[in-house]
């Protein structure tokens, strides 16, 4: 299967998905989400035990597109574009192996949620996330609230949501976003991680994974339910219209709560 905006490569059990939308730094548009959702539904019944998931380029992904944003105001694209997230993130919280975020550049908004749906997390040292939809007027989406309490607590996951501010990868792994900070080449560093994996019972790993996932999976479906349906009462908001703009316009938004 060929993609326009996703990589896949595959040796023996283990597997690398790349999101390539280089010159938009990896910016998530519906394309890249379907792709997405399509090759980790694929993967499901593949057999693979591990994944390792980067950006191609210096980023990991910039988030949400939010050109496609102002330039699509049509509300009845809006359900189906949160089905496709949703879709998304509950195929990589689910599949069935081991999964390796590998955050080689930045990492914000839905492009660091996604990440959060891995197993592990581990960031190079330079790399900066952000759970930055504040800054557009919005709340996170792709599961953000769910996982950000999971790792952190919610009195925390509420002061990062709502403050936005971009930490870099050692901040962010005190913090608890992050699990482990490297050095380096993001390829190398897959390596390393290949061949500690390998050398554990995945099998038993991936049992583990799964009760675990069965225990979680309906409160995750809710919380992404209730993201999309909030979601869309905040895209209705003059703060999110001010947020986006601003963006674009490369200025401080004038929020009004509004």
């Amino acid at each position: 299967m060929s993609y326009q905006t996703i990589e896949f490569i595959q040796e023996g059990n283990t597997g690398i998905l790349y999101l390539n939308r280089v010159d938009s730094l990896n910016a998530m548009d519906v394309q890249m989400l379907q792709e997405l959702t399509q090759v980790l539904k694929e993967l499901s019944n593949s057999g693979i035990q591990l994944l390792f998931i980067s950006g191609r380029g210096r980023a990991f992904s910039a988030g949400g597109d939010v050109k496609t944003m102002l330039s699509n105001q049509d509300e009845s694209q809006f359900g189906p574009v949160m089905n496709t997230i949703k879709e998304l993130i509950l195929s990589l919280y689910a599949l069935p192996a081991i999964t390796v975020s590998v955050i080689n550049g930045p990492a914000a908004g839905l492009g660091l949620s996604f990440a959060l749906a891995s197993d592990y997390v581990i960031a190079e040292k330079q790399a900066k996330v952000a759970m930055n939809f504040i800054n557009i007027g919005l709340i996170p989406d792709g599961g953000g609230h769910f996982f950000l309490k999971k790792r952190l607590g919610e009195q925390k996951a509420k002061q990062v949501i709502w403050e936005g501010t971009s930490m870099v990868a050692e901040e962010a792994k005190n913090v608890g976003i992050v699990d482990a900070v490297y050095e380096g080449d993001a390829e190398e560093q897959m390596a390393l991680w290949k061949y500690k994996m390998e050398a554990r019972p995945l099998q038993a790993m991936i049992a583990t994974k799964m009760i675990y996932c069965d225990q979680e999976k309906s409160l995750l479906e809710d919380t992404l339910n209730r993201e999309t349906n909030d979601q869309l009462t905040m895209r209705k908001t003059d703060d999110h219209r001010e947020g986006v703009t601003a963006f674009l316009e490369k200025r401080a938004p004038q929020f009004t709560g509004q």
